[in-house]
């Protein structure tokens, strides 16, 4: 059985850089520490460490298990939070991962209603690709993973999708772009230069298809899985970008730019993918009812 004494040791050595300020920290003398981490090492075969002239560097297996270690002593660190609070000062901790091809400005409409509860709830939120999200879903490290698609079925992942909701997409554009657009929407996109998702969103392949029903051929100058990254290069005047209509005022306000079009033939949809034993979460409760009832208007 893993020894967790030993990890922890291992864990502030390589937070540390140094087994003398370790041993400060732990208020135990290097040679303990430094027997301890060798113990470690012999029980699994494996090196934690290796000398790079007066200083430790991890090695490949040490910078794994720092990452587990990491994960292990932040957790550990929570419940011991949670155990010393009192009744009335426990927090609930809500976990949320956030697929990266999800605009931040519907991240936060729709994890604001979490902010407003009367539970004590804590949101530790994290952006990463939906594979690796629904991963960490399936062993309880998230509870909640919201999403522009439902879950894959080809993941052997035992979990539910609720539809959010969903909109139409919007155009925008810098007023100085916007004045070289000639032609009314959605003819004034021919050979436009435009900022596009990227091919792992949903919304790509819908909008290209419009585009070829629309019999239009924009000039294509940059793909971005990141919402905010695309939009940033948009406020600059690089191109044409696309939104949800739903936050269109927002968009126009927040980035100065103006909206030239709207189509409710490209759709944008966005889920809650949870555990099914975790649906009553508190949390997810309140994402899934301020969505149908102040974002989307169900």
């Amino acid at each position: 059985m893993l020894n967790y004494r030993q990890l922890h040791y291992f864990w502030v050595v390589a937070r540390t850089g140094s087994i003398v300020r370790a041993g400060e920290q732990l208020n135990l003398t290097p040679q303990t520490i430094s027997g301890q981490i060798s113990l470690l090492e012999q029980t699994y075969g494996i090196e934690l460490f290796r000398r790079v002239g007066r200083q430790l560097e991890l090695t490949e297996t040490g910078r794994q298990a720092l990452t587990y270690a990491e994960q292990m002593f932040q957790i550990g660190g929570e419940l011991e939070a949670m155990l010393r609070a009192r009744p009335d000062e426990q927090q609930i901790l809500f976990r949320v991962g956030v697929a990266d091809v999800v605009p931040k400005s519907i991240v936060y409409r729709l994890l604001a209603p979490t902010m407003d509860m009367e539970d004590a709830l804590r949101l530790s939120c994290r952006e990463d690709k939906l594979e690796r999200l629904l991963a960490d879903l399936a062993i309880q490290r998230l509870d909640l993973v919201i999403s522009d698609s439902p879950m894959p079925s080809h993941l052997d992942i035992k979990g539910y999708s609720q539809r959010l909701g969903e909109c139409g997409i919007s155009f925008f554009a810098t007023p100085a772009l916007a004045a070289e657009l000639s032609e009314e929407f959605p003819a004034c996109l021919q050979h436009a230069p435009l900022l596009i998702p990227g091919q792992e969103t949903v919304v790509r392949s819908r909008l290209l298809r419009w585009f070829a029903e629309q019999q239009i051929q924009p000039r294509i100058v940059g793909e971005f899985d990141d919402s905010a990254l695309m939009q940033a290069f948009g406020q600059s005047g690089s191109g044409i970008f696309i939104g949800p209509s739903v936050i269109a005022d927002e968009v126009c306000r927040q980035y100065g730019v103006e909206l030239i079009g709207q189509t409710d033939a490209v759709i944008e949809s966005f889920y809650a993918i949870s555990v099914e034993r975790k649906v009553k979460h508190p949390g997810i409760l309140a994402i899934t009812e301020g969505a149908r009832r102040q974002l989307f208007n169900w």
